[in-house]
Parts: structure tokens; C-alpha cells; sequence
């Protein structure tokens, strides 16, 4: 990437229209505003990168939300099945001391689910727009963009900058 670079083709390639006349490289909304400078651009992709992150984590979160609760439903099967086999005293047990518990004091899973996305989740999502609202008018994977520009093999097939118009 280089200092103050603005797209493939210099500085009006980032208001060229999109269409047979647009430039092999990156639509508008991928090209980096003028005067954006590349510490910029590289401190915005680790901002996203982290904020992928937590989204990862967030469908982690989600899918133990998900899987305790199915331990839950199968664990009132087993009781039901150990009362049916004839074991009514390991079934009162189970069902008196595991069924419906919380997995943290005094929550179940969807309130943690809720507290993260109220909470955390909320916050760096709004940070992180944020920060894109204010450096570069609001533009999403700038570094991810210029990245594909320098990785991808111009005018090759499955190399294209854009998918085909439709």
C-alpha cells in the first residue's frame, strides 16, 4: 500500500462510475478517501480484525447458549426415562438439582447472551463505526480491499476485482 494512495488508477478512479469504463480494481466504497494515509487504513483493518473477533466469539456464545439448552431438554428426557425404568430416586435427584439450573448465579444462558450483546457487543460495534464514520466516511474493509489489490493477479479469471455485472 503506499501513502496516500486513492485507488489503482490515482485519484479519480475513486469517482469513476462502476461499470464497463470503471477501473480493474475496487468499487468506491473499497477505495480509500483522499488524504487517507496508510497508518490509517492499517489501524482501521486491526480494528475490524479485532471486532471479527468478537464476533466470532459471539457465535461461540450463542452456540453454548444453543447446546446447553439441548443438554437441558435431553437431561428432562433421562429423567423421564430413569423414572420409567424404575429409578424414581436418581431421576427426583437429577431433576431437583440439575434440570432448569443456572449456568451462572442466577442466569441462564440467554441472559448472558443478552448481557454481551447489550453490553460489549453493542459498544465495539459502535466504536468501530465510529472510527470509520470519522476517518473515512463510513468505508468497510479498506485494508481488506487494498490487500486483495496487492494479492490478486490482474486480468486472470477468478482474480477479478468485482464480480460480473448481473
Amino acid at each position: 500500500m503506499t501513502e496516500g494512495h486513492v485507488g489503482p488508477d490515482g485519484p479519480d478512479a475513486a469517482d469513476a462510475a462502476d461499470g464497463p469504463d470503471a477501473p480493474d480494481g475496487p468499487d468506491a466504497a473499497h477505495r480509500r478517501p483522499e488524504g487517507v494515509d496508510d497508518a490509517t487504513v492499517e489501524a482501521l483493518g486491526k480494528l475490524s480484525e479485532a471486532l471479527e473477533v468478537v464476533e466470532n466469539a459471539r457465535g461461540m456464545l450463542y452456540a453454548f447458549h444453543r447446546m446447553t439448552g439441548q443438554a437441558d431438554l435431553a437431561l428432562g428426557e433421562a429423567v423421564t426415562l430413569l423414572r420409567e425404568s424404575g429409578h424414581p430416586e436418581l431421576a427426583d435427584r437429577i431433576d431437583d438439582e440439575l434440570v432448569g439450573r443456572n449456568v451462572i448465579e442466577g442466569r441462564w444462558t440467554f441472559q448472558i447472551v443478552e448481557e454481551f450483546d447489550d453490553g460489549y457487543w453493542a459498544a465495539f460495534r459502535k466504536l468501530e463505526q465510529a472510527a470509520r464514520d470519522a476517518l473515512v466516511g463510513g468505508r468497510r474493509h479498506l485494508f481488506e480491499a487494498e490487500m486483495k489489490e496487492d494479492r490478486r493477479t490482474h486480468g486472470r479469471r477468478h482474480h477479478e476485482a468485482l464480480p460480473p455485472e448481473r
